[in-house]
């Protein structure tokens, strides 16, 4: 049986260099396929197998709730785990779908270069700034919080620290190097440009809604809250550099 020659091995016996190797299409780390596995999950639980009752009796206890610190209320445990428990609930399909899509985008490089621990961390406190920012702003707000979206926003920041430079041509991996100082990033054409666009995106869902008719109102607040904590914070949970 005749064999081909393996042109990597070739490049190894005459040091020529390697062909560049091309990326799997899906290839998300555990964590990010664990955190969307887990909102998924939740979500198909609520909607096929809860009833209506059952699932309110879950928003009351896992959805953030501004008015719940008020005073007005006594203070449960549910108090200080629905700052993190929110974000793994979502508004519908629609929600769900989007916040997943981004996810896996902006989540994947980030959870590669922290590591578990770190990416856990990172999302945790992102999370927990969405909603901070928030409470502040409607400190009465009887309405449920939920979604991914702050953490999320934070990944969005993050990424705009290394000006979303993306080269695995050859073999770098996502967000290489050293997050940028601030204000090398808003000497970037292109972060600038998404920043921008962000924001306008932000401000026109809070508005209108993620379609026309979605009486659901979007939490665009959350959403800076979680962002500037990621694009400020990045370097608090990024590892440490390596030095050749």
């Amino acid at each position: 049986m005749s064999e081909q020659p393996n042109p990597i091995d070739n490049a190894r016996d005459t040091d020529e260099p390697l062909p560049p190797q091309r990326e799997p299409v899906f290839n998300l780390p555990a964590i990010v396929v664990t955190v969307i596995g887990a909102c998924v999950a939740i979500h198909l639980v609520r909607v096929y197998l809860l009833s209506l009752d059952q699932d309110l009796w879950l928003l009351v206890r896992a959805a953030f709730i501004p008015i719940r610190y008020s005073g007005q209320f006594d203070i449960d445990i549910y108090a200080f785990t629905t700052p993190l428990t929110y974000a793994f609930l979502h508004g519908g399909f629609a929600h769900l779908i989007i916040n997943m899509v981004w996810l896996a985008a902006f989540g994947s490089p980030l959870a590669n270069r922290l590591g578990v621990l770190r990416f856990c961390l990172f999302f945790a406190a992102t999370t927990l700034a969405a909603v901070a920012l928030h409470y502040v702003l409607h400190p009465l707000d009887q309405a449920p919080l939920v979604g991914a979206s702050g953490a999320i926003s934070g990944m969005m920041g993050a990424a705009a620290r290394f000006s979303f430079q993306i080269d695995r041509s050859h073999g770098k991996p996502a967000f290489a190097g050293a997050p940028l100082p601030i204000r090398d990033v808003f000497r970037s054409r292109a972060t600038v440009t998404f920043l921008a666009v962000w924001m306008v995106v932000n401000l026109v869902t809070g508005l209108v809604g993620l379609a026309p008719g979605d009486n659901s109102q979007i939490a665009w607040e959350a959403h800076i809250g979680g962002f500037l904590a990621g694009f400020l914070g990045i370097r608090f949970f990024d590892r440490r550099p390596k030095y050749a």
